[in-house]
């Protein structure tokens, strides 16, 4: 099979990477042997193959909650459910949700929106639902309050009882207040360990639980993840290592050319979610000590009516890391029409995805004419085992991009912030002496 390919030739010349060779032999031996900074939270590294021995008690408690529920409700925030959406939504049908396929999976905890809220109780009245509720300490505001209310909510439509078998909590192992709960309940658990931070929690039961609870193949994705991780590993020399090399091109491009921007782009809409995990990942790992590129994301041909002329013209501070998806799954054909008002006709006969590579090809020569960098990932086929190689790449790169950036890819100390000026307005208990600063402030 082929592998996932990566191109930073139209960006960055081969001898700028390999003047990086150094500092990713250092920050490689940093990740593998555990000497970089926030070195407890390594466990992503060898995930594809440790997790493995899980995978049988992951499809079948997918199984079972696939086979008991009309809808899914997967609760979580942050890496807790980013993972899962993007691979759910790459490799699931755009129309599922009208096609009134089983289980509906969808999402609460990932905002505190009232009436999100209130629409999916709403929802759910009529529904034999599920949950799975994913929080290491059970007590982040977002994710506690959307179980409550829908743990409240099962219990009353089916009974206790019975709703402890529609409830799976993803949590710590032995500590904080979801861990106590499903102990107390009696809920089937699956861990997140010590050393997995969220944002790199996708192939851990985090993701795998409602993945599989989507009807994906779970075991394609590992193995995906597991080749690239082969691909990418200490052994394999810079001139090879397609996640090495792209954090060496990232960084030469920040710090060398002042490009303080990265837009990850697709020409494929199931990718959407995709950029919105990778914001996360690379937006939490580098962001910090003053530092770090700012990571946004275009579907494009979308946004190219919208973005496309501040891309083209605007300030030139960023840089473009397209996914190209190289075959796509169905066939199109453009049909001919006798009338041709549209002028359409010199396309008859043509793929649809002809068109959208045609697209593609020229929006980059465009940009790059334009003075906007270009890198590009290439897919050989959207599916389970191809998205594994792409997530697994995307990590590697970001713990190798982080240190050579100088910073600890794997703390998020400003995430802090926001939450002790939330719980200080709330008045929660504790944070009194907050509260009265804030409201002096006011």
């Amino acid at each position: 099979m082929k592998d996932l390919q990566f191109s930073y030739a139209k960006a960055v010349s081969a001898e700028a990477v390999l003047n990086y060779k150094k500092q990713i032999a250092t920050a490689q031996e940093q990740l593998v042997n555990g000497t970089g900074l926030g070195n407890d939270f390594l466990g992503w590294v060898n995930l594809p193959k440790d997790i493995r021995p899980q995978l049988a008690d992951i499809q079948n408690t997918a199984d079972l909650l696939r086979k008991e529920c009309e809808v899914i409700v997967c609760i979580g925030i942050g890496g807790s459910y980013l993972g899962a959406k993007a691979v759910i939504d790459a490799l699931s049908s755009s129309f599922a949700w009208l096609e009134g396929e089983k289980p509906a999976i969808v999402y609460a905890g990932q905002n505190i929106g009232e009436d999100y809220l209130y629409e999916l109780q709403t929802l759910l009245k009529n529904k034999k639902f599920g949950i799975i509720s994913i929080s290491k300490s059970g007590t982040t505001t977002e994710p506690a309050l959307a179980f409550r209310l829908l743990k409240t909510q099962l219990e009353e439509q089916q009974g206790k009882e019975a709703a402890k078998q529609l409830i799976v909590c993803i949590t710590d192992a032995k500590k904080g207040a979801l861990r106590t709960l499903a102990t107390q309940e009696g809920y089937k658990t699956f861990v997140i360990e010590d050393n997995i931070g969220g944002r790199f929690s996708v192939l851990s039961p985090v993701g795998l639980l409602p993945i599989a609870c989507a009807g994906l193949n779970i075991t394609a994705l590992i193995d995906g993840a597991e080749r690239m991780m082969q691909v990418c590993s200490n052994d394999t020399p810079l001139e090879e290592n397609p996640a090495a090399q792209y954090a060496a091109a990232r960084n030469y491009l920040y710090s060398e050319q002042g490009k303080k921007i990265e837009m990850l782009v697709n020409y494929h809409p199931k990718l959407h979610n995709i950029s919105e995990w990778w914001k996360q990942l690379y937006g939490e790992s580098e962001g910090k000590d003053g530092k770090g590129i700012f990571p946004a994301s275009v579907d494009f041909t979308t946004d190219l009516h919208s973005m496309g002329q501040y891309i083209q013209e605007g300030e030139r501070h960023l840089f473009e890391t397209v996914i190209s998806v190289e075959e796509s799954n169905h066939t199109v054909p453009f049909p001919y029409d006798e009338a041709n008002l549209d002028g359409l006709n010199f396309l008859a006969g043509k793929r649809v995805d002809e068109v959208n590579k045609m697209a593609e090809l020229g929006t980059m020569i465009a940009h790059i004419d334009g003075g906007v960098p270009n890198m590009k990932i290439i897919l050989p086929k959207l599916n389970e085992y191809y998205i594994g190689q792409l997530l697994y790449f995307f990590e590697r790169g970001c713990g190798i991009s982080g240190y050579i950036l100088g910073v600890n890819p794997f703390n998020q100390p400003g995430v802090e912030a926001y939450k002790k000026n939330m719980f200080a307005l709330l008045e929660k208990p504790g944070y009194e002496a907050e509260s009265a600063a804030i409201k002096a402030r006011l």
